[in-house]
């Protein structure tokens, strides 16, 4: 290389000064992504969404591929949000997401409420009884017979207008199935086409009758004043579907059908094959031996372990809510003016008699109503920490009352104030005696969490749920999942007989400290 000849290092420049370009080219781009949060339910919910059996950490499904090609048109990052099937609406209203997509029927009573994008996949209901059932052949056969159904479907509409008919209502599908396989406690069940084709079809033990019920029209839902976002979906839906790529989806997961074919002018015969199905089916087919199921355990247990740390973060901030609260109100109870101590004794009534789900549901989906929203960890908190709040304030009240009065007044003769006699004498008291009662209602907070799957959040009981109805395992992913919440409770209840020793001990020396 000549003296002042610079090229090799010109072109090296170059190439850092390209590749900078294209990082932040790329990061701006991604940066410009919006966010698509769509709610959804994928406990029990094949074919829409649902955990892939071949990695749990994974949702698939017919509706989590129709909203990644919307979202991917509408140059947007889709962003799963898990809610319960009959918070779905509520939770959109209350603006936790922005659209929901879970097989949601286009029916008259929901449009009054929110509104729908244009349809994207069109079915009717299957009746499905059990294979030595011969009474049950058609709807009308239903009369006097108890049925199954989910609750705020168009199948439960269709059960209502049959008359004179049993509805049972269910949580989940598959739960549905597996009590109508047994014979016991059901005569049928009435659920979209779709649904029984996953979770009833492959059964040996039913079987389907009777001609296609309704025609019912599946769309994406969007609150009543979020008719941009809607349009944008409805633009995006279009082109997916004259692009083909809808029908593709709808082929991969088996459920193309002469409905469909009908309404979009086009073939009845697939044109690619149902792989989604074909390995939804394998896998259900499988059979796993008993080291095959501890290495699927061992598998769930990353899953199964963020869902405990998720269950046991709220249960101790809540716990820290409720301790620090039910103490302010058990003094208040005991100690304030007589107008608010009623206050009190009226705020605990009503709080520990009315069901901590009721609560749950006002503080999440009530108060956005007037202008009060909280994000689904905050009111989990807030909700846990209220109730056991009532709970605690009556333990604590218990607790100070059972010191002795005249500690009290020896206290008072030694110049103490009632502030420094309650901080010195009679709370480290009373906090030996009520150590055993907290204990327990902490160990209640950690199994009532599970409620706080209601607000969108996933803990443990929400993961054991999705888990279990993808393998249908609920008995050895139950019993692990029970392991989980024993194992986590199981230190706290050692830690309070070590407070409860500590405490004696440390009692009897501040009382010979003031004896002396």
């Amino acid at each position: 290389m000549k003296k002042g000849d610079h090229t090799p290092m010109l072109n090296m420049r170059n190439i850092i000064v390209t590749l900078s370009c294209i990082f932040f080219s790329i990061h701006a781009f991604c940066s410009e992504k919006g966010i698509l949060r769509w709610g959804s339910d994928a406990n029990s919910g094949a074919p829409y969404v649902f955990r892939d059996a071949k990695d749990p950490s994974k949702i698939i499904g017919l509706d989590v591929d129709i909203i990644e090609a919307v979202a991917e048109k509408l140059n947007m990052k889709p962003v799963f949000i898990q809610n319960q099937w009959d918070g779905l609406i509520p939770g959109l209203n209350a603006g936790n997401y922005d659209v929901v997509i879970d097989g949601l029927e286009i029916i008259d009573e929901r449009e009054q409420a929110i509104r729908f994008s244009d349809p994207y996949y069109i079915t009717y209901e299957q009746l499905v009884v059990n294979k030595e059932n011969h009474e049950i052949n058609e709807l009308k056969d239903l009369k006097g017979k108890r049925v199954a159904t989910l609750p705020a479907s168009l199948a439960y509409k269709i059960l209502e207008d049959t008359g004179d008919v049993q509805i049972k209502k269910y949580g989940e599908e598959i739960n549905a199935y597996a009590d109508l396989a047994s014979g016991e406690r059901l005569d049928a069940v009435l659920l979209d086409a779709p649904i029984a084709q996953y979770y009833a079809k492959h059964n040996a033990k039913l079987k389907f009758v009777g001609p296609n019920i309704g025609y019912m029209k599946y769309g994406i839902a969007f609150k009543q004043d979020n008719n941009a976002l809607r349009i944008k979906v409805n633009k995006a839906l279009n082109i997916l579907i004259k692009e083909g790529k809808i029908q593709t989806i709808i082929e991969k997961w088996g459920l193309w059908n002469p409905k469909m074919a009908e309404a979009w002018g086009v073939s009845v015969e697939p044109k690619t094959e149902a792989v989604g199905y074909k390995e939804y089916l394998r896998s259900m087919n499988l059979e796993r031996t008993f080291i095959d199921k501890l290495k699927l355990y061992v598998d769930f247990f990353p899953l199964l372990a963020k869902g405990a740390v998720r269950t046991l973060e709220i249960s101790m901030l809540a716990m820290v809510v409720a301790v620090v609260f039910g103490l302010f109100i058990a003094l208040i109870r005991l100690y304030a003016h007589p107008v608010l101590s009623k206050l009190a004794l009226t705020y605990v009534e009503i709080i520990r008699g009315t069901p901590l789900l009721i609560q749950l549901y006002l503080i999440f989906y009530g108060l956005p109503n007037l202008g009060i929203k909280f994000e689904p960890y905050v009111a989990a908190v807030i909700g846990l920490g209220m109730n056991y709040a009532a709970s605690e304030a009556e333990n604590y009240r218990a607790g100070i009352s059972s010191i002795p009065h005249s500690q009290m007044d020896a206290a008072f003769a030694l110049g103490m104030s009632r502030l420094e006699a309650l901080r010195h004498i009679v709370i480290p008291q009373a906090m030996r005696v009520v150590i055993p009662p907290v204990t327990n209602d902490f160990i209640a907070l950690i199994k009532d969490s599970s409620l706080v799957s209601v607000i969108t959040l996933i803990e443990l009981t929400t993961v054991y749920g999705q888990l279990a109805s993808t393998y249908f395992d609920y008995l050895g992913i139950g019993l692990l999942t029970a392991a989980m919440y024993f194992l986590i409770g199981l230190p706290f209840a050692r830690l309070s007989r070590m407070a409860e020793k500590y405490y004696s001990v440390n009692n009897k020396k501040q009382l010979k400290g003031v004896q002396s």
